[in-house]
């Protein structure tokens, strides 16, 4: 059912109910699970012997353009790194064997590589550079391989493939995240399978891609015959550079977790918040956590911005702080707008969270501390503009100084690009923070990888000014000044 809702100032806009994709479905289901196993990567021992191509290292940079040269693989222990070649290009499988499972792991794809994992050996999720990809397919990243018939005519032995509901792929040399909780297959006495193995859920980068799915049997190119009640995880390793890290396992009883899914599933509608043609602005609070372990902040001034191409931001008018970027779907508005709600929408794609404080503010020199807010009468918003592609063009004052604050996809959605300008310097210098977090580290290309690769920032126009990495006690910061010939800064988020 569609329904349609007007904000003063605005086109109407579509408001879609439809199933949620995002609540986490198994919960309930774990209570009796184990604790999680880690795999141990200081050496290749918690694997089969395997080629060389498989090794363990302390880092690993894949370069996002595909530049082989500027691929860096740093000698330690904590990542598991596969280069295959002409000639080592081995499949690693591992030491330990499965039944119900919850896999738990990070991974790395290079430019244009491929990979997969078989749970069991036998059913492949897969791994792929589908960063920007539109339509997924069964064969993009976290897609459930197709099954495979040479008997079949051509153009149908594969089948019984499984697409992710959504793309949610980081792009080439950043982290990303599976969890993954397999039903294995179900047999009697005498060897007989009664029951198919089944993904019950995938959650790629926070969001859920597959669940429930039923495997009527080894997905293509399977590494044993047949099925089994149990068996090893074996990662395709002959198709192209891939890393792993923070692999860990337990066993899970997942007996029954479809219909207590469903049951949980079925108890309110959903609301969701779709981009048409243009882009979408809605107003609500928003629950801002950085951190996993971190006190949820509620941000009562919240404007969040979604676009057709599938990118999306959140800004704090308070402040403005750009507070999180993210793909997919736009906003989950259940929380706002079922039954007496709260007020308070939440994104319901793949979310990179950023930060609440200031993006841009005077400091006393170049090592003074970021403020965590403004000084009273030091901030004044002057609300925002719509230019001529229908996009907000925020407004607003700080001490004295007009900034005006404009964010647009460039690359079809790959690239978030915000533009800040300023008028009117008062005295001292204004300093733009275009990036924080536990680690920010200069490439090659002149991009930076912020928070361990989770992101990537590129700087753009800055007037001449040199961006600058600094400590900021046992964090780093990204700043750069506004001073000079410099009337404002340019930058790109790219994840």
């Amino acid at each position: 059912m569609t329904m349609y809702v007007r904000m003063k100032g605005t086109k109407y806009w579509p408001l879609l109910l439809w199933a949620c994709l995002l609540t986490p479905l198994f919960a309930k289901a774990q209570n009796n699970a184990a604790e999680f196993t880690q795999v141990p990567l200081n050496d290749m021992s918690a694997f089969k012997p395997a080629a060389k191509n498989w090794a363990v290292a302390a880092d690993v940079v894949y370069d996002r353009s595909g530049n082989a040269k500027a691929t860096k693989i740093s000698s330690g222990k904590g990542v598991l790194v596969n280069q295959p070649t002409d000639k080592e290009k081995d499949n690693l499988v591992s030491n330990f064997e499965h039944g119900d499972v919850e896999l738990d792991l990070e991974f790395m794809m290079a430019k244009g590589s491929n990979s997969g994992i078989y749970l069991q050996g036998r059913y492949e999720l897969q791994l792929l550079d589908s960063w920007g990809v539109q339509n997924p397919r069964a064969g993009d990243c976290g897609g459930i391989y197709e099954r495979w018939d040479d008997s079949k005519p051509e153009g149908q032995k594969g089948f019984e493939g499984y697409a992710p509901r959504m793309n949610v792929s980081r792009a080439p040399g950043l982290w990303q995240h599976f969890n993954i909780v397999f039903q294995a297959p179900r047999f009697d006495a005498s060897g007989n399978k009664i029951q198919n193995a089944r993904f019950v859920k995938v959650i790629h980068n926070g969001v859920l891609i597959h669940e429930n799915v039923e495997l009527t049997g080894p997905t293509r190119g399977p590494a044993f015959p047949g099925e089994k009640a149990t068996g090893p995880i074996v990662i395709q390793g002959d198709h192209g550079p891939v890393a792993f890290r923070n692999i860990k396992y337990r066993s899970v009883n997942v007996d029954n977790a479809a219909q207590a899914n469903t049951n949980r599933r079925g108890a309110r509608p959903q609301i969701y918040l779709k981009p048409g043609n243009e882009p979408l602005m809605h107003r609500s609070f928003v629950d801002f956590q950085k951190e996993p372990s971190a006190k949820a902040k509620r941000i009562t001034h919240a404007i969040s911005v979604g676009e057709p191409s599938g990118v999306h931001y959140t800004m704090d008018l308070g402040t403005g702080a750009l507070v999180q970027v993210w793909k997919g779907g736009f906003l989950d508005a259940t929380p706002m707008w079922h039954d007496r709600g709260d007020g308070s929408a939440r994104a319901s794609g793949s979310v990179v969270r950023l930060s609440d404080a200031p993006t841009v503010a005077y400091l006393a020199d170049k090592n003074a501390t970021w403020p965590a807010t403004f000084e009273a009468n030091t901030f004044r918003p002057k609300g925002y503009d719509i230019d001529a592609t229908g996009r907000p063009v925020f407004k607003y004052l700080v001490n004295g100084t007009e900034v005006t604050d404009r964010t647009f996809p460039e690359e079809e959605g790959k690239v978030l690009t915000r533009e800040i300008k300023i008028n009117g310097q008062k005295q001292g210098t204004l300093y733009c923070r275009i990036a924080e977090g536990t680690e920010i580290t200069s490439l090659q290309d002149g991009t930076y990888t912020v928070d361990g690769k989770a992101f990537y920032v590129k700087v753009g126009d800055t007037g001449g000014a040199k961006p600058e990495i600094r400590n900021a006690g046992n964090r780093k910061e990204l700043v750069v000044p506004i001073e000079g010939k410099s009337t404002g800064v340019k930058y790109s988020l790219i994840w």
